[in-house]
């Protein structure tokens, strides 16, 4: 009779149950750690974007407002011009570098108590992960309390003409700020973390699953691994080109602002424009968001622009390296997808594979980069004030294009990685 081994312990201590139950300690830990590093980030992106200057102190309540837009949360922008004029504004955006940072640290507190197994029981993931839920929402509803602030907008400096004296007399004094929506804030919040933790158990080979869905890992598995892969590459070839330009060109306030803040909200639409995709957007107005000098030219006209390979290449023959960026890119998803695949599958399987995850890849790409930004003065039912205190700006894609695009570049791709894939000795291969 052999002696119990440490696994046997532990379950003879938990009634049977493989593996001790996770603490609110740990669940704890988890969150507060994603919880600072998208606070840092989302700080040091807003100084090196100049928001020091914020008036009335509202540095640190402009960055919380930053997290809340980066798990999902509702920031309304809101403006009081007295009873003679009206003030209009929203904003739709996620900063993306500040949502990936967050879910990347929040997935690696979630899988760290799993590892090393090959089975979980579905309460006791449900009970983990229920354990960081209810922290995540006491932090949800803290943040989304703390994210308000309403700041003057001055009329006599400049910005709108000689509207100061006129506001002056009618006793008009613009202001404009943010606020949040707890109740909707705190559901896409959780939306968010479900998300975060199910693509983490989706993702991990050495996470475990429930003995039911055990198997599914082999068709779903390789599958998220490969997309998680292809857009984690994607941010890390953005950074290198930002850093590079930012070296040869000087601006590094403004990259380091980019990388710091929504350098996924460049570079994933980026990919699918390399597929062929297309996108609309326009920037109108003195606001808009931190980008390079190309895409900033091709936004900012009178009319809606189109956004494809096409108009960036008018501007800059460079943009075809875009094609050569997805293909190499793309590809090597595919590859890494079969070669993590079981050897029995027929490339047509992986291609079918390739075809699905990309689509629903790209589809979360179009949910998660659009962009919606407007502010408007009117005085005494006059539009929009020009000069300085109106504005617009969006992207948003073109669905058919961009889907249909990345349907046939999965197919081809995965076919490709199929074949190249055929002859290599997977792990834990027996021959």
């Amino acid at each position: 009779m052999s002696a119990p081994t440490p696994s046997d312990r532990a379950a003879a201590r938990t009634g049977g149950r493989p593996g001790a139950p996770h603490g609110w300690v740990q669940a704890a830990v988890t969150v507060l750690a994603g919880l600072i590093a998208m606070g840092v980030l989302a700080a040091l992106g807003l100084w090196a974007a100049g928001g020091t200057g914020i008036p009335d102190n509202g540095f640190p309540r402009v960055a919380v407002a930053v997290v809340v837009l980066a798990v999902g949360g509702t920031v309304r922008l809101a403006g009081d011009a007295g009873a003679l004029a009206d003030t209009r504004a929203e904003l739709t955006v996620m900063p993306l570098s500040v949502t990936l940072a967050g879910a990347l640290v929040i997935a690696a507190g979630f899988l760290r108590p799993l590892r090393h197994r090959a089975v979980a029981g579905a309460p006791e993931l449900a009970g983990w992960a229920a354990r960081i839920a209810v922290l995540w929402l006491v932090a949800l509803a803290g943040l989304a309390l703390a994210a308000r602030q309403t700041f003057p907008v001055p009329l006599d400096d400049g910005t709108i003409g000689d509207i100061g004296d006129i506001g002056d007399l009618f006793g008009i004094s613009p202001k404009v700020g943010f606020t949040t929506d707890l109740p909707l804030t705190v559901l896409f919040g959780l939306l968010w973390l479900a998300g975060v933790l199910v693509l983490a158990l989706l993702v991990s080979r050495a996470a475990p699953l429930p003995a039911r869905l055990l198997r599914f890992q082999e068709a779903v598995r390789p599958a998220a691994y490969a997309m998680v892969a292809l857009l984690l590459a994607c941010v890390a070839v953005g950074a290198v080109i930002a850093l590079v330009v930012a070296a040869a060109r000087g601006h590094p306030a403004r990259t380091f602002a980019v990388i710091l803040l929504g350098l996924p909200n460049l570079v994933w639409p980026a990919l699918t424009i390399g597929m062929g995709g297309t996108w609309h957007g326009r920037v109108d107005g003195p606001f808009g968001l931190p980008m390079p000098r190309l895409l900033d030219e091709v936004l900012r006209t009178p009319d809606v622009s189109t956004l494809d390979l096409g108009t960036l290449t008018e501007h800059d023959g460079r943009a075809w390296w875009l094609v050569v960026v997805a293909a190499v890119l793309v590809l090597a998803a595919a590859f890494v997808m079969a070669a993590r695949s079981p050897a029995r599958m027929p490339p047509w399987r992986h291609a079918v594979d390739m075809l699905v995850a990309l689509v629903l890849t790209v589809l979360m790409i179009c949910a998660v980069c659009r962009v919606s930004a407007h502010y408007g003065l009117s005085l005494i039912g006059i539009g929009d004030l020009g000069g300085g205190l109106s504005g617009v700006l969006f992207l948003k894609p073109q669905l058919w294009t961009v889907v249909g695009t990345a349907a046939l570049w999965g197919l081809l791709t995965g076919f490709a990685g199929g074949l190249l894939a055929k002859g290599l000795r997977r792990r834990g291969e027996v021959a």
